[in-house]
């Protein structure tokens, strides 16, 4: 796993003023941040999920995948603006500085907050609830290192965001 190092949240969240949702992460992964945008691990299934729920194909491209989430009124950033952490662990996560959530909703539409997995709703409930005063609903992560969840389960539970 590593040394701890301070991580600063790489790339801008996807958002439009059109947008209706949010969806929270905690962190980029190491393998995201090496590919500048959200969920770039090849057996995250965020982008399957997404995309079968939504009824669109599966997007492949940066461009597409931000398309995608755009016309169907979601956005899409992270609870973490930078803390330190070990490689990719969530577990390890300190001294976390947030990023602005509440600067994000007063440019938007978004009225429900969405958040994949315990970590990140753990997140946002300790840094960020307070300051723009939306609950979120923590869906199962779409992690490969969630293997509790069944794809099948994970459309079933993230079909709750349509």
């Amino acid at each position: 796993m590593g040394e701890y190092q301070r991580v600063t949240h790489s790339f801008e969240p996807v958002y439009d003023k059109n947008s209706k949702i949010l969806i929270l992460g905690s962190l980029p992964s190491v393998k995201s941040r090496e590919e500048g945008f959200y969920y770039g691990h090849p057996r995250n299934r965020f982008w399957k999920v997404l995309s079968r729920i939504l009824k669109c194909t599966e997007p492949v491209t940066i461009e597409e995948k931000k398309s995608m989430l755009l016309i169907h009124g979601i956005a899409l950033w992270d609870v973490i603006a930078s803390c330190e952490i070990k490689g990719s662990s969530d577990s390890s996560i300190k001294n976390v500085i947030p990023a602005d959530i509440s600067g994000l909703l007063r440019k938007t539409s978004i009225k429900k907050i969405y958040v994949n997995g315990k970590t990140a709703g753990n997140l946002y409930k300790k840094y960020v609830e307070s300051a723009t005063g939306v609950v979120c609903t923590v869906l199962p992560s779409t992690s490969p290192a969630n293997a509790a969840y069944s794809l099948e389960r994970l459309l079933e539970k993230w079909s709750v965001i349509i």
